[in-house]
């Protein structure tokens, strides 16, 4: 094995062990499929060894393991999409529009079926705000995700602020007395 081949698995490695959960989060967030989910972390693991040898240090590790990711998982998401013949992706503002499913209490009570609603809401989005919502949800700043997404920072940060208020909407429960009359 020569010394680039040897640095490129090094490099995998060290990107495997500290973002792999991440990676793992993405893919599902992605792809609902437990199966479907699987592969396509196969695929982002496979794109981002395959990137790493043209790995310069341009850009920070964190960064460019996220760009491979999110890049393979939007692919996925489009192949997916074209083959499923599903509703077209749309935008934060459209979205706006779509009333808010209502859950019953215990729904609301169960994490899993709420992480499971916020991630469909976020698979409806265009790859760019998906892009933005999956990396916000991994704790990284506007800064950081306008790096990876090629976005301003601002942009970023009122696309962050728009989706909270969207995703905020579509999680609160419905009222059906207003104003304390039955």
């Amino acid at each position: 094995m020569d010394g680039g081949q040897q640095s490129q698995d090094r490099r995998y490695q060290q990107a495997a062990d500290q973002f792999g959960p991440a990676l793992e989060r993405l893919a599902r967030a992605y792809e609902r499929d437990t199966d479907l989910a699987r592969d396509l972390l196969q695929d982002i693991h496979l794109a981002l060894w395959r990137s790493l040898g043209g790995f310069d240090g341009r850009a920070s590790l964190r960064t460019w393991v996220f760009r491979v990711a999110h890049n393979t998982g939007a692919s996925h998401a489009l192949r997916q999409r074209r083959s499923r013949l599903a509703a077209p992706p749309t935008s934060l503002d459209e979205l706006v529009e779509t009333p808010a499913p209502a859950d019953t209490p215990e729904q609301a009570a169960d994490r899993r079926q709420t992480l499971d609603r916020l991630y469909d809401l976020i698979r409806r989005l265009k790859a760019p705000d998906q892009q933005v919502m999956l990396l916000y949800l991994e704790g990284e700043d506007a800064a950081a995700i306008g790096e990876v997404t090629g976005l301003s920072p601002g942009t970023v940060a009122t696309k962050i602020h728009r989706a909270k208020a969207v995703l905020a909407r579509h999680f609160q429960p419905e009222h059906p007395h207003k104003g304390g009359q039955p």
